[in-house]
């Protein structure tokens, strides 16, 4: 049975234990484009029972992170590390999480600090300044760019940025609760708080 191809994406497709039917199934079925694909489509981490090629196929890879940002943690070390994989990662998961942009975590830190590359995904998602490098964070353009997004990014900006006006300025009108995360002299701000 764990080599039968209808019985495996049967499974997979109309079973809560997803997961496990790929787990069990066998080597050449958790090859198998279609099947792993349909898995990954119901839970990202499925991508942990395809075979090593399939999981360090750049075009399979773009397709499963764009269905689940999940599958990046899943997938090869040099696709972890590929700009358009990532981005595609972040990109699902902003459409699906209220939390923190937890894909990121699996980019390495050479991506995170890449100025070009999270300029993008902070316009994407404001919430990934938390991944950013220390630079980054106190670079005012990726600050900006990230507390237009989301207010909230600013409790990940440098202490020398919470201090900035323009920039509490922004974080404020996208989310007022951000003037939390301001210095304390522009908490005290009656322009600010008005």
């Amino acid at each position: 049975l764990r080599a039968d191809r209808e019985i495996v994406l049967e499974a997979i497709m109309y079973d809560r234990y997803r997961l496990e039917a790929l787990e069990y199934a066998s080597e050449k079925l958790r090859a198998d484009r279609e099947i792993v694909l349909e898995a990954v489509k119901e839970d990202g981490r499925a991508l942990d029972y395809a075979s090593e090629k399939l999981r360090a196929d750049r075009k399979f890879v773009l397709e499963a992170v764009k269905n689940d940002w999940r599958a990046l943690k899943h997938v090869s070390k040099e696709l972890r590390a590929d700009r358009e994989v990532v981005l595609e990662a972040v990109k699902n998961e902003a459409c699906v999480s209220k939390g923190w942009v937890v894909s990121l975590g699996y980019a390495p830190g050479e991506l995170r600090a890449d100025r070009e590359f999270m300029l993008e995904v902070v316009k994407t998602d404001g919430r990934a300044l938390d991944y950013a490098s220390e630079e980054l964070q106190a670079d005012r353009e990726v600050v900006l760019e990230a507390v237009k997004e989301e207010g909230w990014a600013l409790a990940h900006a440098s202490e020398e940025l919470r201090a900035d006006r323009a920039v509490v300025l922004e974080a404020v009108k996208n989310n007022g609760l951000a003037l939390e995360n301001a210095s304390e002299e522009l908490q005290n701000d009656l322009e600010l708080i008005a």
